[in-house]
């Protein structure tokens, strides 16, 4: 795979194939820890720890695991994972670890790390499992701390701990689930519109293989009724 084929692998999930704003995956932990920028972006390199891992050990073991009982296998190797970054958030991190609660255990069953392990992981080498998993991931946290920032901000007039100028308007409800919603469907609406692919030009009689036989008359407009 050429070098340009393994950036593809890394970039494509950041914007263009993001799991949360455009595959609309990982939507409970969205919604849920963005009512800070920390808390979403620490969820998010969780995510992408367990995720980087879980496709990493999952394509090495991808001849091995096998089809019949792939889905259990995948669930322990993603528990494995999340059961390490649990006790490192714990150690270190103590207080975001207390933030996130029971969302940082259900990374076992994150409908974006089994997706990318079925669909990705299982199915190609290890160096673009690895890349595809960063990738996903650093999409996922791009995400949750846009979503953070924006409420955080707008809801409590602060930004990751700091405290923005009194005159600064807030609006609680951005940090109720109703101003989630309405964040997340600001953000989608947002992407959508920088992804959003350009219509695809016109085939000319050139390009045509039918060209000789109809003599251009299938681009020219058609002639009305009398």
């Amino acid at each position: 795979m050429a070098s340009q084929s393994y950036l593809k692998e890394f970039t494509k999930g950041i914007l263009k194939e993001n799991p949360t704003l455009v595959g609309l995956l990982g939507m409970c932990p969205t919604l849920a820890v963005t009512t800070q920028a920390a808390n979403g972006l620490g969820m998010g390199l969780a995510t992408t720890f367990v995720l980087v891992g879980s496709n990493l050990v999952i394509s090495l073991l991808r001849k091995v695991i096998p089809p019949t009982v792939k889905l259990p296998c995948y669930i322990v190797i993603i528990a494995g994972f999340v059961t390490i970054i649990e006790f490192l958030m714990h150690g270190f991190v103590p207080s975001l670890y207390d933030a996130l609660g029971t969302f940082l255990s259900l990374i076992t069953v994150n409908c974006i790390i089994l997706g990318r392990a079925e669909m990705f992981a299982c199915k190609n080498k290890v160096l673009p499992s690895v890349l595809d998993g960063l990738g996903m991931g650093l999409g996922f946290t791009l995400a949750l701390f846009t979503m953070g920032s924006i409420r955080e901000i707008f809801g409590a007039g602060a930004w990751m701990g700091l405290s923005l100028p009194d005159a600064f308007p807030t609006m609680s409800i951005f940090t109720m689930p109703a101003g989630g919603f309405f964040v997340l469907g600001i953000v989608i609406a947002v992407v959508s519109i920088l992804t959003k692919k350009k219509a695809p030009a016109a085939v000319g009689c050139a390009g045509c293989p039918n060209a000789s036989a109809c003599s251009g008359a299938c681009g020219k407009p058609e002639e009305k009724e009398a």
